[in-house]
């Protein structure tokens, strides 16, 4: 079962659409991340949730 890292980021209420999925394009893109879950408040604001997979390393026995 692969292992997921997560970090959460918050959006205010005054940004605009195009700014947020401007933001979260430049996470995925430079960062690996991708979409875990987002959730939008009664505010406006949206609360966001990105994970990416962990790699781990299999160290070589000689």
């Amino acid at each position: 079962m692969p292992e997921y890292e997560f970090v959460d980021v918050y959006v205010p209420r005054g940004v605009s659409r195009n700014e947020a999925t401007r933001l979260l394009t430049d996470h995925a893109e430079y960062g690996h991340w991708e979409l875990h879950r987002l959730s939008l408040m009664r505010d406006g604001s949206r609360r966001v949730r990105l994970r990416r997979r962990i790699i781990r390393q299999v160290r070589a026995t000689w």
